[in-house]
């Protein structure tokens, strides 16, 4: 077994708000998660912000081109490729952790949203691969950020994405 596919190991997500904790599902979504994992132990989320909020739906987050002076639109930046998707029967309900794409299923490569609420509507539609073990308090919170923006889901304050560690379960 790889670093990678190290069994439970968790992602612990420090925000401007506090921690979350997120527990994988490799048994459904084995590259996604190695892909998250291999994104993290790099560094490649740290320093990024949740850009798009959507109270009810989801928390959108891991586009680089949120770190501060980037010059790329937020919600366009990747890690320069793309991972095949691992669509799957978890269902989109609250605190699941999933791969945000654009219309092509095999698009995602690091941006992902936490569900803030069900979303059913996406089930087998994205790949579902985890799901908060802890830090629903803080999904709360920065579901409740004010949003502005064409489609009212871009945060009018910064929700840093501090920090991704992945680390061995508590």
């Amino acid at each position: 077994m790889s670093e990678t596919q190290t069994p439970g190991e968790q992602a612990v997500i420090k925000t401007s708000y506090g921690e979350m904790t997120v527990a994988f599902w490799p048994d459904v979504a084995p590259k996604t998660v190695e892909n998250f994992k291999k994104l993290a132990r790099a560094g490649f989320y740290d320093g990024t912000a949740f850009h798009r909020i959507i109270k009810g739906f989801m928390i959108q987050g891991g586009c680089p081109n949120t770190r501060e002076g980037q010059k790329g639109i937020p919600g366009t930046g990747g890690p320069g490729y793309s991972i095949k998707a691992e669509f799957n029967e978890k269902p989109h309900v609250r605190g699941v952790l999933s791969m945000a794409r654009s219309s092509s299923p095999d698009s995602a490569g690091s941006q992902f949203f936490i569900c803030h609420g069900d979303a059913r509507f996406l089930d087998r539609q994205y790949t579902a691969f985890g799901h908060l073990v802890s830090g629903v308090d803080v999904l709360e919170q920065i579901a409740n950020v004010p949003t502005a923006g064409s489609e009212r889901s871009t945060p009018i304050e910064r929700v840093a994405l501090e920090k991704v560690s992945i680390v061995a379960p508590a």
